[in-house]
């Protein structure tokens, strides 16, 4: 988060002057300043021992890190949405329609089995790979490539329970509801939560 000039001065110049960090905070609240904002300022300095204020590493982006994460994230999408369309199609067979041919469910079903065989494992591996490298070096949890990729994958779970959501009440309200569509609407809400919980999550670990 970008923070005025004025904001970082005034923090920088307290904590110089041997200010502790809760009087900080209490006085820019009282003066009005956002809490966010006076997290963000105080998250520029770090919290050590030393005559002057000590700044935090600033995240850096590189070519490494963004194709690990990019990486990372695509896999996770691949696997989620391949796991969602195995599932769909063993409802299909489960609850066929009257007529309906078992030839393309079971076409769509080696598809999305061959997928998550080779995109599954890769997303253990890189989770794993980047966990480890995480705690070893605690400051590539602010990377920006992460934090962008993470949000973008809650909207995209997020959106998904939303419009799974609005279907199952539409149908609803159409007196439409059937075994297998109601089973549809589970798989979409257990995958999207199970993302969603595990990324809201982890971003909780964040430094402000």
């Amino acid at each position: 988060m970008a923070i005025s000039e004025e904001l970082h001065h005034f923090v920088r110049e307290s904590l110089k002057q041997g200010q502790p960090r809760s009087a900080i905070e209490h006085a820019l609240r009282a003066a009005g300043w956002p809490p966010d904002q006076i997290r963000s300022a105080l998250g520029k300095f770090a919290d050590v021992k030393f005559p002057i204020p000590v700044p935090t590493p600033v995240p850096y982006v590189s070519a490494r890190e963004a194709f690990l994460y990019l990486l990372l994230f695509t896999t996770l999408y691949l696997s989620a949405f391949n796991l969602g369309g195995l599932l769909f199609q063993l409802i299909e067979l489960g609850f066929p329609e009257p007529g309906a041919s078992a030839a393309p469910v079971h076409q769509a079903m080696r598809w999305s089995i061959a997928i998550l065989v080779v995109a599954f494992p890769v997303f253990l591996f890189l989770a794993r790979l980047t966990a480890r490298e995480v705690k070893s070096d605690p400051t590539k949890r602010a990377s920006t490539v992460r934090r962008w990729l993470t949000y973008v994958t809650l909207f995209v779970a997020a959106s998904a329970l939303l419009g799974d959501g609005a279907a199952l009440v539409y149908h609803l309200l159409g007196g439409e509801l059937t075994v297998r569509f109601v089973l549809k609407v589970a798989t979409i809400v257990v995958i999207a939560s199970a993302v969603f919980w595990y990324y809201l999550r982890d971003l909780d670990t964040d430094p402000t």
